[in-house]
């Protein structure tokens, strides 16, 4: 309606959250070929054998890290002569337009509520993907009854780390502040905590966010003091890998690591928490990990430390999800796509403009040709 000389389509889909009947209701075509289009907007990254040559494409493509499982279909986008933009990179006032990481927290930290039920046999709450949205999940966790005092450690300060505590705060765990964590052994609390607390300078200097972000690399962990009071750990940190691991599988032996339960909403893997060897999956969210030797096992074992790390999980509320994408898609991204004008706004997130590197990307140069930089 509000861009009547445009046309607007969605490809048919069997297995998306909305219907291709509920597309219809509002009067919108619903085809299997898109091949006719100009801009095609899609969530992670496109097939290869699904590229259309000079499209441009709108999507998560994974590859300004120079990922290496994304390079042979980002050389094939160049090839086709693709103009890709990245919603990663799409930023207006300083602040990324599209992100999905709000449900992240939210999913992470209730999947981290399951998971402490059945590890201490004290309730049991609905899956996620089970419910038909947020308000089903909020209502759900009136069923939380802890037999054993909660103490959670969260780590981050953006939007993962605020969808994660209107969870905590729905199901009743008081936040207090890091100063105050070692005092509260009886209560079920919560306590989230920044760069500023999980970390210190080497040097012993006041930190400093701006250094931090730069030189991260110049700081040293400070985490256990949290791991041997907690026990669950909720990550919804950004990690760098010039950055500090939060601990090590040697101090995970010591006695007084009292983490059992880690669910890692930031899922690096092999990265800053020993235990995350493996991106788990929506159906079968839980693994064990034992600390004695580094090697899986099954999870809520007395002994062993359970982790929940799933990789997509916002795909456990698709309509709450997907109905937030398309309003910045609709509010943001297609007003600056078709005003007519150059927008610095969709400059800043295209990495290929018809199939050559823009310049800001350039330093792809070698990953777009196949070499790898080490």
């Amino acid at each position: 309606r509000q861009y009547p000389q445009h046309e607007f389509i969605v490809q048919s889909s069997s297995d998306r959250a909305f219907s291709d009947k509920e597309y219809r209701i509002l009067g919108i075509d619903v085809v299997e070929d898109v091949s006719h289009c100009d801009v095609l907007f899609g969530v992670k990254e496109i097939d290869i054998e699904h590229l259309i040559a000079g499209k441009t494409y709108f999507c998560f493509s994974h590859t300004a890290k120079k990922q290496p499982h994304n390079q042979i279909p980002f050389k094939k986008s160049s090839d086709l002569g693709i103009t890709l933009i990245d919603y990663e990179y799409l930023v207006k006032d300083s602040i990324r337009v599209i992100a999905f990481g709000y449900w992240a927290g939210i999913v992470g930290a209730y999947n981290a509520l399951i998971g402490y039920g059945k590890l201490t046999n004290s309730f049991e709450l609905k899956p996620a993907h089970k419910c038909t949205d947020l308000q089903e999940v909020k209502r759900d966790l009136a069923k939380v009854y802890l037999t054993e005092p909660v103490r959670i450690v969260l780590t981050g300060e953006g939007r993962v780390a605020s969808g994660a505590i209107e969870i905590l705060n729905v199901a009743g765990i008081a936040g207090v502040e890091p100063e105050d964590f070692p005092d509260t052994y009886q209560k079920n609390v919560y306590c989230q905590i920044g760069p500023q607390h999980y970390t210190i300078h080497k040097e012993g200097e006041t930190f400093d966010f701006d250094e931090f972000v730069h030189h991260p690399e110049e700081f040293k962990s400070a985490f256990f003091q949290y791991a041997s009071r907690a026990n669950v750990f909720i990550a919804c940190h950004f990690w760098d890998n010039r950055s500090p691991i939060f601990f090590t599988r040697e101090q995970m032996l010591k006695p007084d690591f009292n983490l059992k339960l880690i669910a890692d909403i930031s899922c690096d893997i092999n990265g800053p928490i020993p235990s995350t060897i493996r991106a788990s999956s929506i159906s079968s969210p839980f693994y064990g990990y034992d600390v004695f030797n580094g090697k899986e096992t099954e999870p809520f074992i007395s002994d062993k430390i359970t982790v929940m790390a799933v990789d997509n999980l916002p795909g456990e509320l698709p309509r709450d999800s997907s109905g937030d994408f398309g309003e910045k898609l609709a509010g943001v991204v297609i007003p600056e796509l078709l005003s007519g004008r150059k927008s610095e706004i969709i400059d800043n997130a295209t990495i290929l403009k018809k199939g050559k590197l823009t310049d800001k990307f350039s330093y792809m140069n070698n990953y777009l040709a196949g070499k790898s930089d080490s």
